[in-house]
């Protein structure tokens, strides 16, 4: 059966030109194509360049939005780090003033110390297994990344499903620049935030 539904009008209308074309099966169409909208019109060929560079674009911003939601959850757990180590190098001779300063800021990030309870656990090992309970701003600017991830990949799934040739291959060629990009990260279980071979955040 054939599933071409091209000179189909999307509402652009005899006066306005051709109709957009569409297909629901693998095509390389170019010219009067349409996307997402029939205000989406390719018209000429520098108008479909542009909009495949702007896929690129779009593919490449789902990476930088998934590196950032990783690097405030990171961020969390460091700023749990830093006060787990305080706690742990207060005074000895003072311990109710240690205990009030790591339970001070009531709404924060909750730190758990049950990890800290064996005799023979030193500052550094206590620091590494804290563990994170966000507050309801943090989680909601964790809810609200999560969100943008999903709007700009439900964006990019929709374009998929026209199926043309080069909107697809655009999308891999987003995958791959914004992967390159955004994930080039210090690698391994041992891997510290302050290594000096750690690649700076700004650049990816």
């Amino acid at each position: 059966m054939d599933m071409d539904m091209g000179d189909m009008d999307m509402g652009g209308g005899s006066d306005s030109g051709p109709s957009c074309v569409i297909s629901m099966l693998w095509n390389w169409n170019t010219i009067d194509s349409c996307f997402l909208s029939s205000q989406w019109h390719i018209r000429s060929r520098g108008m479909f360049a542009g909009s495949c560079i702007g896929v690129i674009l779009l593919v490449i911003a789902l990476e930088f939005l998934r590196r950032v939601a990783r690097e405030y959850d990171a961020f969390l757990v460091h700023r749990a780090q830093k006060k787990a180590g305080q706690f742990l190098a207060a005074p000895a001779h003072n311990p109710s003033a240690a205990a009030s300063s790591s339970s001070s800021d009531h709404g924060k990030a909750t730190v758990s110390t049950a990890a800290f309870a064996g005799a023979g656990a030193t500052g550094e090992q206590a620091s590494e297994s804290v563990r994170v309970r966000p507050n309801i701003v943090e989680q909601f600017i964790r809810a609200f990344l999560h969100m943008l991830q999903f709007a700009v990949a439900y964006f990019v799934m929709l374009l998929a499903m026209y199926f043309n040739g080069y909107i697809i291959i655009c999308i891999f060629i987003g995958a791959f620049l914004g992967s390159f990009i955004f994930s080039w990260e210090v690698l391994g279980p041992g891997a510290k935030e302050n290594d000096a071979t750690a690649v700076t955040k700004c650049c990816g």
